[in-house]
């Protein structure tokens, strides 16, 4: 199997470190790159949480870049409850030996662009501030990258933030903008899609019981569903994250639909909603492929094939 490579930029909380966790199990993922951005915590603890969880997954030296920590033209968004105070929930993990790069995160995705031209695979589960950065640096990256994953946006769908926003495009909006006006085909997993993916205990138990993987993911996935639970979801946690990055590596796990994208940037009570013409009353070309339909128990039997596995890998011996 030729292994694909993998760029993602992650605001590492607890769903965007399970899905570093998926792509570090799966056979088909080089990953060859992460940005580090702020978000659901603030980048210097996003940096330090990428680099504790290369080591704890015995990762090999995987660059690690820190990028944004301020969106492009507005304050930052006070970091959220859900993820917790260091954005892991109710883990935590030794402060790693591994150091960051030493260019940002903007160049990293530029770097990685064209060391993987046409081939590399980026996928973005938090504020897209770096690639937009990365994107104005480098004009031509669309044509770069063989395939662009975001998990952001809501499309018919309430927000998570404000009533109509997602968290992710809400914290940069403007960011997205000059994202979705650069790309043609991004696949888009938005809540309307994510929300289907939900782990409840039954599925955690599934991965195992033992080991410093499994410890983690508990401790983790413990604080996350009394997060939901407080929200009024239920005892359970949506995998907005790991389903994009599935998603990155096998893009047939969902159904999608073409169809034009914006970002509202100035309404008083919907900046941030991303906008979604269906029907061509635009008159502007599809600039988005949606994901509108997917199988939960494919994805999570393939999730826990590969994370069980891994974490099986990591167990010590007696």
């Amino acid at each position: 199997m030729t292994a694909l490579p993998i760029f993602a930029d992650v605001d590492t909380g607890v769903d965007d470190a399970l899905a570093l966790v998926y792509l570090l199990a799966s056979p088909e993922a080089d990953l060859v790159g992460i940005a580090s951005t702020g978000g659901n915590v603030g980048v210097d603890q996003v940096c330090q949480n990428n680099l504790a969880l290369l080591d704890l997954c015995r990762a090999p030296d995987i660059p690690v870049a820190r990028g944004a920590g301020q969106p492009l033209n507005c304050p930052m968004c006070p970091p959220g409850k859900a993820h917790g105070p260091n954005g892991l929930g109710y883990a935590s993990l030794p402060a790693s030996n591994r150091r960051l790069v030493g260019y940002d995160a903007a160049t990293a995705w530029v770097r990685a662009a064209r060391t993987h031209p046409g081939e590399l695979i980026g996928v973005a589960t938090g504020p897209l501030t770096n690639l937009a950065l990365a994107l104005r640096a480098e004009p031509e990256l669309p044509s770069l990258l063989g395939r662009l994953v975001i998990m952001g946006g809501a499309y018919d769908y309430r927000g998570n933030t404000n009533p109509v926003a997602e968290w992710n495009i809400h914290v940069d909006p403007e960011a997205a903008a000059e994202v979705f006006a650069a790309w043609s085909d991004p696949i888009l997993c938005g809540l309307d899609l994510t929300q289907h993916i939900a782990m409840t205990p039954q599925h955690l138990a599934r991965l195992g019981t033992t080991g410093p993987l499994i410890r983690f993911i508990d401790d983790a996935m413990r604080f996350y569903f009394e997060a939901h639970d407080a929200a009024g979801h239920g005892y359970l946690a949506h995998l907005h994250d790991p389903l994009a990055a599935a998603v990155a590596l096998d893009p047939e796990l969902v159904t999608t639909r073409p169809a034009t994208v914006d970002v509202e940037l100035a309404g008083t009570l919907t900046r941030g909603m991303t906008v979604t013409d269906w029907t061509g009353r635009w008159g502007r070309k599809p600039n988005a492929l949606i994901g509108v339909g997917v199988d939960p128990d494919v994805f999570f039997d393939r999730f826990i094939d590969r994370v069980g596995a891994l974490a099986h890998s990591l167990t010590p011996r007696t």
